[in-house]
């Protein structure tokens, strides 16, 4: 398989149902004449959140208890020698341990401890969701993954849309089986929650979930671990959670492709591969962004879509990339956006969208603002198209990863 980027224009097509929504939209709110979604390029600045803080976190469990005063070390024994003798009522969100109801504090983790009977908090929740990709070959070093035999594979690419079908129902499948362990596991009650909660149960039966207490990100996705700001509203820690879970379903499908080609079994390796594949070029980058906005901005209210992290890439590129090629990776990323939906529709469905607005209408206390619509793409990438600019991710990635295996170490 030949071609560069440039080559894939010829494979777009226009997404009419996205075009005539957003003209439907622009149509209603602004007084416009004409809705050109492609190749529009709109400048404006975007309202940036900036914050600052103070928290520092103390990691308890790296305090070795013999540190910690005399005192201390005598309430832990008292009250372990009480638990021996009373009927537990409380319990440690952090350790488990269980509790009479006259303690207030667990002294191993130095967290308030909660009632048995009360509702479980789905954030205390921990999760190790799995997503398996089983082949004959077990790599155990990028020397051998990264071999010529491998980049001749990629190379040639023996991978179809169908095979592609197959791996989102694969992903879809494996997510239901994670969300219902999860639920049954925990006794929870789901149509008792509230939409955010009801998002976060979702999220972890994809990755893991954490908090963070500063800087003036929403939240980001490293490795298998989601981790936003819970000190935002509900209905931006849910869209939030959406963006993140995008990227961490692009870097999923990509990696199963690649085990697909190469028979290989999924692994830290490969994870590896698939993040610096998606961070070392402004062109995965681009890709990458555009799609986690674009499925963000399906469950948001419109006036309230947000494309700043691609169009801070797109600023710091210095003319490295033609706006007929920036164009193509928002294609290719409206494209892999189709497939996220899908997956994360099939959990959150038409009730549970209608919370969410609801939550942001809740919310929200600025003025909508459209002219993010107004610089949408609305083309996408048909099969043929698609499976093309895959091979060209995967095989530009891999020869440059290849060359790169110090980097690669890094992030492993």
């Amino acid at each position: 398989m030949t071609g560069n980027i440039n080559d894939l224009s010829r494979y777009s097509q226009y997404d009419t149902e996205k075009l005539d929504l957003i003209k439907e939209v622009l149509r209603e709110f602004k007084p416009i004449d004409m809705v050109k979604c492609y190749y529009q390029k709109i400048s404006f600045e975007e309202d940036a959140i900036l914050e600052s803080s103070m928290d520092m976190d103390i990691d308890a469990d790296k305090v070795p208890l013999e540190s910690r005063p005399g005192e201390l070390r005598e309430i832990r024994k008292s009250v372990l020698k009480a638990i021996q003798f009373s009927e537990p009522e409380k319990y440690c969100p952090e350790c488990g341990r269980q509790y009479p109801k006259e303690e207030v504090v667990c002294p191993e983790c130095l967290v308030h401890l909660k009632k048995i009977s009360d509702k479980i908090d789905v954030c205390d929740i921990k999760s190790e969701p799995k997503f398996i990709f089983n082949g004959k070959n077990s790599y155990e070093s990028f020397e051998d993954l990264l071999n010529k035999g491998n980049l001749l594979k990629i190379n040639e690419f023996d991978f179809t849309i169908d095979d592609y079908q197959t791996i989102l129902h694969d992903i879809k499948y494996q997510a239901f089986l994670n969300f219902n362990k999860l639920v049954k596991e925990n006794e929870i009650d789901f149509d008792e929650r509230d939409i955010l909660e009801k998002i976060i149960l979702f999220a972890k039966s994809f990755v893991k979930v954490d908090y963070k207490s500063s800087g003036s990100q929403l939240g980001y996705f490293e490795s298998d671990v989601i981790s936003i700001d819970d000190r935002q509203t509900d209905s931006l820690q849910i869209t939030t959670l959406i963006h993140e879970l995008s990227h961490f379903l692009i870097q999923e499908i990509l990696i199963h492709i690649l085990c697909k080609l190469l028979d290989a079994t999924r692994n830290s390796l490969t994870e590896s591969l698939l993040t610096f594949i998606l961070s070392y070029a402004h062109f995965t980058q681009l890709i990458d962004e555009y799609a986690a906005h674009n499925v963000e901005g399906r469950f948001t209210i419109f006036g309230f879509q947000d494309y700043s992290s691609f169009t801070q890439i797109e600023q710091s590129m210095d003319g490295e990339m033609t706006s007929e090629e920036i164009e193509i990776t928002k294609s290719i990323g409206n494209t892999f956006a189709i497939s996220i939906k899908e997956i994360l529709e099939s959990l959150i469905d038409r009730e549970m969208r209608e919370e969410i607005k609801e939550q942001f209408l809740k919310d929200v206390m600025e003025r909508p603002n459209y002219r993010a619509l107004e610089m949408e793409n609305c083309q996408i990438l048909n099969d043929e198209g698609f499976i093309k600019a895959i091979w060209l991710i995967l095989n530009d990635g891999c020869e440059v990863a290849a060359s790169n295996i110090d980097k690669l170490l890094s992030i492993l």
